[in-house]
């Protein structure tokens, strides 16, 4: 008789098959070659971005929303889930980690981009997303509701059980706290923020996301640089074992694809519509601009974060690697479930009596600040239900449901969590990567925009009428002029009018 995990189980390597992953990095090259790719090209104007502009009394500043988008997108997948990646994609899951990342900048910039466009102001904040574009640029509504659905679910019940989890399991096993005590506090900490709305969850994640991956990188480049002459070695290692050349890990050529961007994906979230909640939010003067600057939180998340995480492991070899028939293919962790443990192994073995703290004080910042971005992301899909519903009290049950979540995900196994969590996470995608395909014409018009206005030496303004951009209100709307003349005249300069 087939189980409740098992059901579970199949739904996951049905959501997450060969199509989905074809998807992602078919789009992924795609978006690419079609911006020629401004990942690349536009790498310092990324990071000048990212600093520049300021909240306003509607939105939120650049780095504040990338802050919330780093938030979601730097959590327990930074840890347990690469870990996870090795331990049934063998070393070379990792290539494919910084394949989809390279390519899902990209994506991350259209979909950002596409929430800028077609964001909204809503009861004095500004509010966007896959369901506001879905439903404004490609005028399905019901599409809209459906995607505004799932991730409610999926980010308000699902997905924060997992870290809670984390924090949890993490606790216990470096400083013995009972779970029941972990989600006490969770809940009350958790219910704090968010009661104080999008600018407190702003404020906390733009303190705690940096000071969080700072302290991880540190750690971890001390890590590297004990074991730096194995370096090379491990490079090779991942090489050979992504395309199936090495000796040990050669027949897991597919399980390594598979893995490698379904672990990316959910570390990442590059076209999963997660981050253009949050990117919506920004105060800027052009879409492109917040656009360019969640390309730059990808390369953040998994080519630095993420990339560090996997050379702590196959540096000082504290990882398995099972087989799909369980067979052991390496044993450098005995006894240990794949997940965190790897890492607490890893940094124990360089710095003895320190590794498992370590971790745990990680993964409470990295997951703590994961819920949270996840809440914001529920919120804003109800924020959009309700536009057209009337819907009193559910943004109040959220926050219950929410609670909740975290406080059974904490003292309850997470392994049915993961899965019910992963299959969120893909029907997500699924529902933005397709929308955004469809969508994706005003997203470089914009980008060609921004670049013809930046080689004339102005700030560029966005004006959507001018680009044949249709139902971007907010943007040709009498208020979005004087936000957009008020930003201009506080920094002193001239205000573009002409393109």
């Amino acid at each position: 008789m087939t189980t409740m995990g098992q059901w579970v189980a199949l739904l996951e390597d049905l959501v997450w098959g060969l199509p989905l992953i074809c998807l992602c990095l078919g789009v992924g090259l795609f978006f690419s070659l079609r911006s020629r790719f401004a990942q690349v090209r536009h790498f310092g104007a990324m990071v000048r971005l990212m600093l520049d502009g300021k909240s306003n009394d509607s939105g939120i500043s650049p780095f504040q929303a990338l802050s919330m988008t780093l938030a979601g997108r730097v959590g327990t997948g930074n840890i347990a889930g690469v870990a996870t990646a090795i331990a049934t994609g063998g070393p070379g899951a990792i290539f494919w980690m910084w394949v989809v990342a390279f390519l899902g900048a990209s994506s991350a910039f259209v979909e950002s981009t596409l929430g800028q466009i077609y964001k909204e102001k809503i009861d004095g904040q500004y509010r966007g997303g896959p369901a506001f574009y879905i439903e404004k640029g490609l005028g399905i509504k019901w599409y809209a509701s459906l995607f505004a659905v799932v991730a409610m679910i999926a980010c308000g019940l699902l997905l924060p059980g997992i870290q809670a989890n984390a924090i949890g399991d993490s606790l216990t096993r470096a400083f013995a706290i009972n779970p029941k005590v972990t989600a006490a506090v969770l809940t009350l900490l958790l219910g704090f923020i968010i009661f104080g709305g999008v600018r407190r969850i702003a404020r906390v994640t733009q303190f705690m996301v940096p000071f969080m991956a700072l302290g991880y990188m540190l750690v971890a480049g001390v890590v590297i640089l004990l074991n730096i002459e194995r370096l090379p070695d491990v490079i090779r290692l991942i090489l050979s074992s992504a395309f199936g050349v090495e000796a040990t890990f050669g027949g897991l050529i597919g399980m390594a694809v598979q893995w490698g961007v379904k672990r990316g994906v959910y570390s990442n979230e590059a076209g999963q519509g997660s981050a253009p909640h949050a990117s919506s939010a920004a105060a800027v003067s052009h879409p492109a601009k917040q656009g360019l600057v969640q390309a730059f939180s990808i390369y953040i998340d998994t080519l630095f974060v993420c990339t560090a995480t996997a050379f702590m492991l196959l540096l000082t070899g504290r990882y398995n690697v099972v087989s799909a028939d369980n067979t052991m293919l390496f044993s450098g962790a005995p006894d240990v479930q794949a997940g965190s443990g790897f890492v607490q192994l890893a940094i124990e073995s360089v710095m003895p009596g320190f590794g498992s703290v370590f971790v745990a004080v990680a993964l409470f910042f990295f997951a703590f600040t994961t819920i949270l971005a996840y809440y914001y992301i529920a919120e804003t899909n109800i924020v959009y239900l309700r536009r057209k519903l009337a819907l009193p009290g559910l943004e109040l049950l959220l926050k219950l449901c929410l609670m909740l979540a975290v406080v059974y995900g904490t003292v309850n196994s997470a392994q049915t969590a993961w899965a019910l969590g992963s299959i969120g996470v893909g029907l997500m995608a699924w529902l933005n990567i397709i929308a955004i395909m469809l969508l994706q014409k005003p997203a470089f018009a914009a980008l060609r925009d921004y670049e013809a206005q930046m080689a004339t030496g102005v700030d560029p303004v966005f004006h959507p009428e001018r680009l044949g951009i249709e139902n971007a209100d907010y943007w040709q709307g009498e208020q979005a002029e004087q936000d957009l003349l008020r930003q201009r005249g506080n920094r002193g300069q001239p205000v573009y009018d002409e393109i």
